[in-house]
């Protein structure tokens, strides 16, 4: 029992002298340590560093960079541990691209933590460090970060969009496709000394790169349409211009272009109205381009067919509206055929009030106008279209023709396209994998018969020929079917007598189309007619696509 009560007492000794020794220690460093502790502890701090995910590039079908990041840094100062500030300043400021002045100001506030600049390339950086390291420069930290480039600066620049200082989606599809872009930022701690370099890094989260996304435009094609509306904007001096190229079987964009253009680099540089896509965020009235879409409805329900011949006189009374042609007639007839044509006002008018309201509200409807698309940019307009219980009097004099509702160039496409690849009416799409996983084709749905959409193709096809509305615009060698519109801009609620919107939206070839095109000019100085301003422009952008699809004349 003494043996056990000593070893006890032993051990209880040991654990008075161990916690003797440990509070002598506390004292130690507490007091007489206590100064070196806490000047090296300010000398070091602990910052939990964001490290930007890498975005993810956007290419066109063919695998051509439109946009890429690329490694930069953003550099910051903490000023309690600059000593000399005049020679910082003098001493970076050319590798910042800063004068020394303006550099010195941010030196010398009365704060830490501060922004001398973002987003530096990393070569900049690179001589900014070495800089750094042999001048002894304390205090500054450089936080991984990310630039944006757009390799072909102009190319589809409103189409792909911008992405905020802060590296997120700013417009177009870097903003549409921002979370599939952006990736996953990673975690970093860094443990700096007190000449602010970093002496422990740890990475608590990896960064997960975000995702390519492979475009259906072609980049070719991309920039000889936008070579033609520079064109066009050069010939006729317009407020805007826009076009697109599709292919009609599967809704695939394989162009779609914006006058004026905007460099992506620089959009600082252009008017901000240059920056909108046109197709999906411009409402317009279509015009005569609308007349196919009366003739369609009242070819699938079966009131009239290409040879049914109209009565057209020279003047159409409907309510309290006077309906004129485009160019002035004696009383004539006319069938459907010639109706499309020659583009009549009058005969148009005549085919929509077989239709009567319901009907042709039903088909404008049917068509998608009214209605988003639903292709993949952001923004989409839907238009303006009403339902026939807010009819007028005159709107069967005016609505058939293409005034009086309002639409995008995308609306018209979707709705041409369904008559190109014989009635399937289906989302346009510009994206054509992610992540190099293809994107599924929409399945669409049946607006018209196989038999009806090529009746329309095959009346569609006479714009082309002598008499019709677009004769110049033939391309030797190719069955093309198309229409022209030239529609008046209201103005303060009234039509305006001098201001006019041309467009012309065709396809080839006629029997199985395999290219459809659209084109809108807003406001054209000097000629204004659909077949003249708008027409010639399809002719080049298809003479020039043709051959490169690889198809061949008739």
């Amino acid at each position: 029992m003494a043996r056990i009560d000593r070893r006890i007492g032993i051990l209880f000794a040991a654990f008075i002298v161990l916690l003797a020794i440990a509070m002598a220690r506390a004292t130690y460093l507490g007091t007489v340590q206590a100064a070196s502790l806490q000047q090296q502890a300010a000398a070091q701090h602990v910052v939990d560093q964001p490290v930007p995910a890498l975005r993810g590039a956007i290419t066109d079908r063919n695998g051509v960079d439109l946009a890429i990041s690329a490694t930069a840094y953003d550099i910051q100062s903490d000023n309690y541990q600059i000593t000399d500030p005049q020679t910082v300043a003098r001493e970076l400021a050319p590798l910042l691209g800063q004068s020394t002045g303006s550099l010195l100001v941010k030196l010398t506030k009365h704060n830490g933590g501060v922004s001398l600049a973002t987003h530096v390339p990393a070569a900049q950086v690179a001589a900014v460090k070495a800089a750094v390291k042999n001048l002894g420069i304390p205090g500054l930290s450089f936080a991984p970060n990310t630039v944006r480039i757009y390799p072909r600066s102009w190319t589809a620049s409103q189409v792909i969009g911008s992405v905020h200082s802060d590296g997120h989606g700013a417009s177009g599809l870097e903003y549409f496709y921002d979370q599939v872009l952006g990736g996953l930022d990673g975690i970093r701690r860094v443990v700096y000394d007190e000449k602010g370099q970093a002496i422990s890094v740890d990475d608590r989260r990896q960064t997960q790169p975000g995702k390519t996304v492979r475009l259906t435009i072609d980049a070719a094609l991309q920039e000889e349409v936008e070579q033609v509306l520079a064109g066009v904007g050069a010939q006729f001096s317009p407020k805007a211009a826009t076009a697109l190229v599709m292919d009609p079987n599967t809704g695939q964009i394989l162009a779609l272009a914006n006058w004026p253009r905007v460099n992506a680099n620089d959009p600082s540089g252009a008017p901000s109205s240059a920056t909108q896509n046109l197709p999906v965020l411009f409402n317009y009235e279509p015009g005569s381009t609308f007349k196919a879409i009366t003739i369609a409805g009242a070819l699938q329900d079966g009131l009239v067919t290409p040879n049914t011949v109209f009565y057209v006189p020279w003047e159409l009374h409907v309510a309290d509206r006077k309906i004129h042609d485009a160019e002035a007639h004696g009383n004539e007839y006319l069938s459907v055929a010639s109706i499309l044509k020659v583009s009549s006002n009058i005969g148009a008018d005549e085919i929509g009030m077989k239709l009567h309201d319901a009907r042709f509200d039903y088909w404008v409807h049917r068509f998608g106008f009214g209605s988003p698309t639903g292709v993949d940019l952001p923004g989409e307009q839907q238009g303006i279209v009403l339902h026939s219980w807010r009819y007028s009097g005159s709107s069967m004099g005016t609505l058939p023709i293409g005034q009086g509702e309002s639409v995008t160039l995308m609306q018209m496409a979707a709705a041409y396209s369904a008559i190109a690849n014989g009635g399937i009416l289906r989302s346009p799409r510009i994206v054509e994998a992610i992540g190099g996983r293809p994107v599924a084709t929409p399945p669409g749905h049946r607006v018209i018969s196989a038999a009806v959409a090529l009746e329309l193709r095959k009346m569609l096809q006479g714009v082309f020929a002598d008499g019709g509305t677009a004769s110049g615009a033939q391309i030797p060698g190719y069955d093309m079917a198309g229409k022209t519109g030239t529609a008046n801009v209201v103005v303060g609620n009234q039509y305006s007598k001098t201001k006019f919107i041309a467009s012309f939206i065709g396809m080839v070839p006629t029997n199985h189309p395999r290219l459809l095109a659209a084109v809108m000019v807003d406001e054209p100085q000097g000629l204004i007619y659909g077949g003249q301003v708008a027409a010639p422009a399809f002719a080049k952008i298809m003479g020039w696509a043709v051959p490169y699809f690889g198809i061949s004349p008739r």
